[in-house]
């Protein structure tokens, strides 16, 4: 089994008095991961899964002596899709205050309902940590570099969901599932959205303009909606760890562009089966963008795992001059240029050298990428 990045963190917080809570999109192994954590209590751990109506039932408003007779002996509580569960912040925060002896790990399949009422109720009491699809690093530990590069074209095409990259006979099946089954699944229940024909719409729109700067004034156009109505779904799509979004990096120069944004998938399959192409790379148009949004999400997952607070920018001019990802963390400013071609040459623009000349200048391509990926 691939080990996950986070796995010894977590269990290195246990019963310190807070609750952990582990988000992420659904089938990126949240449930694996609490259940692999959990084998250490196996007499003294009891699994709440949040998508049973009972379970629901039982944990909606539940008071102190509820929460009590529904732990029991069991030193170890997890909620699985915590997300599920109506004020589910305020119950998590009044387990914390009130059965101090145990230990709860909460996970849910977005941010929707965690952000809007965990993160109030619980501050000061709760570890929270992101789980993302495999990383490039946690595959590499298990298999080794040179096998990863091999496969590379296939992570690309088919992303790094943990059933896709250890089922690969299947992957094309599977990740239609997902994508069908899986991925829209709480922002339709949750959010109530009445036209779930404009999300579809709207994310094969972003799917099509990776690497690209996203108008969301032509967004609203091509759905004949609002640009708030635009806004409002992308943060949903957001929320729900679908897709990211890059600010302009700008401080020192005038014509530097400010309000554009860019606009890319957590997991590259996802996006192909979006618009369903899983053609090999040598005949798409495409492919410098998907090895683009490749690196950029795996730059954003290592840097996470690592706990390092990261901005992740692109930079750009009116005059078009651009660079791909501009990273601002532990004091220290990186610029990333990202080719697919390793025999690309890459001329950063003399404009950005000059305003910023402490910031260090990098190139990814795919033979020298996992430098970057495991510092």
């Amino acid at each position: 089994m691939i080990k996950r990045i986070i796995s010894e963190k977590i269990k290195s917080k246990l019963f310190k008095g807070k609750a952990i809570i582990i988000i992420g999109a659904r089938q990126v192994g949240k449930t694996t991961l609490i259940k692999s954590i959990a084998e250490s209590y196996k007499e003294s751990s009891i699994f709440l899964n949040c998508d049973e109506p009972d379970i629901r039932a039982m944990l909606t408003d539940a008071n102190s002596s509820q929460l009590k007779r529904i732990v029991g002996r069991h030193k170890l509580v997890i909620i699985d899709e915590a997300q599920r569960v109506k004020n589910i912040g305020l119950t998590i925060k009044l387990f914390v205050d009130s059965l101090k002896d145990k230990q709860l790990i909460a996970t849910g399949s977005s941010s929707l309902e965690l952000a809007n009422e965990i993160n109030e109720p619980l501050t000061g009491r709760k570890y929270e940590y992101i789980l993302y699809p495999f990383s490039v690093k946690e595959i590499i530990d298990e298999t080794g570099e040179i096998e990863f590069n091999r496969q590379l074209e296939e992570r690309i095409l088919y992303g790094m969901y943990p059933e896709i990259a250890t089922k690969q006979d299947e992957k094309k099946e599977l990740l239609l599932n997902i994508t069908e089954s899986y991925l829209f699944r709480d922002i339709l229940a949750i959010s109530d959205l009445r036209k779930p024909e404009i999300l579809e719409t709207l994310i094969q729109a972003l799917a099509l303009q990776i690497g690209n700067q996203v108008s969301f004034n032509e967004l609203a156009q091509l759905l004949k909606v609002d640009n708030e109505t635009v806004t409002k779904y992308i943060e949903l799509l957001e929320k729900s760890y679908v897709i990211f979004r890059l600010k302009p990096f700008s401080r020192n120069l005038r014509n530097e562009l400010k309000r554009t944004r860019k606009i890319y998938f957590y997991d590259t399959g996802i996006r192909n089966a979006i618009i369903n192409n899983f053609n090999n790379l040598e005949f798409r148009d495409d492919r410098g963008a998907l090895w683009e949004n490749f690196f950029i999400s795996e730059r954003i997952k290592f840097l996470n795992y690592k706990y390092l607070k990261a901005n992740s920018y692109f930079w750009r001019t009116k005059q078009q001059q651009e660079i791909d990802l501009v990273q601002d963390f532990d004091n220290k400013l990186q610029a990333f240029e990202v080719k697919w071609n390793p025999k690309v040459k890459k001329k950063f623009p003399q404009t950005f050298l000059n305003a910023y000349p402490k910031c260090e200048t990098l190139v990814a391509n795919p033979e020298n990428y996992f430098q970057y990926l495991d510092e």
